[in-house]
């Protein structure tokens, strides 16, 4: 199951440079996770300062 980012994404962007297969980019009002590239790995939920992203 990949990974999500909420509305509490703040677009600080931490997250887009520790997803090692590059799943997180910017979306129009916050930052996306391609799911079928998102490998559930969890490195970026650990650097999100907000707590946006989890398991969906």
């Amino acid at each position: 199951m990949a990974y999500v980012i909420s509305d509490s994404c703040v677009s600080c962007g931490a997250c887009e440079g520790e997803c090692p297969v590059g799943a997180i980019s910017a979306g129009d009002s916050q930052y996306e996770i391609d799911a079928a590239s998102c490998i559930d790995c969890g490195a970026c939920a650990g650097t999100c300062p907000t707590g946006a992203i989890a398991q969906g």
